[in-house]
């Protein structure tokens, strides 16, 4: 056994959280109000004693780790595995703009993780991405037997990889709903068995 608790953190708001629009590979930024989340979870990821700290490379969820990293004293390392989906024509439009161009669409995309927008990726892919980076924390840490992993991410990765680590159906992958802003899921093992479960999902902290 490794990793005993992996921790799935999503980055703080931006802009384009604010204005509603889909971020996908698209650099935003923090707003103050996103900062001021980050700061204020630090200190309840630092309970959880964490032992290696790595982030999506995208600037949004860089700079929510970097304020998690002051807290807990670790490094924070960049992974581009761990970016959100890539929404290909999507990517800066708003929910409504989607809609009228391509009607239903927004619809299925909810409902089914093996399709994808327009050039981009579905949820299923992003998964076979991401996946491995749990496996090959897994390897690094062998020997270990209580090590909490913090990886800081994005709402569509992290309810993706959720789902594939509790080996849900893929159908019923939809039903994992969404993250707030700076909230978190907690996967949690046995030392004796390898099977995931679901700790917590959506938790974070009052502003």
């Amino acid at each position: 056994m490794t990793m005993r608790r992996l921790v799935l953190l999503r980055h703080g708001q931006t802009d384009y959280n604010v204005q509603g629009r889909m971020q996908g590979h698209i650099d935003s930024v923090l707003t103050e109000a996103g900062r001021e989340q980050a700061v204020a979870v630090a200190p309840a990821i630092g309970r959880l004693t964490p032992g290696l700290l790595i982030s999506s490379d995208l600037q949004r969820a860089i700079d929510t780790a970097d304020l998690v990293g002051s807290s807990t004293s670790l490094p924070v390392k960049l992974d581009a595995r761990l970016r959100e989906t890539h929404l290909g024509e999507w990517q800066g439009r708003t929910v409504a703009d989607i809609e009228e161009q391509w009607p239903g669409a927004i619809a299925t995309w909810r409902s089914d993780p093996s399709w994808a927008p327009p050039g981009g990726e579905s949820r299923l892919e992003v998964v076979r991405r991401s996946r491995p980076v749990v496996e090959e924390i897994d390897d690094e840490l062998a020997g270990d037997d209580d090590t909490t992993v913090v990886l800081v991410a994005h709402g569509g990765l992290i309810a993706g990889l959720v789902s594939a680590l509790l080996a849900l159906p893929t159908a019923t992958w939809p039903t994992i709903g969404g993250m707030g802003n700076c909230r978190w899921a907690m996967l949690a093992r046995r030392g004796d068995h390898p099977r995931w479960r679901l700790a917590g999902y959506n938790v974070g902290v009052g502003l």
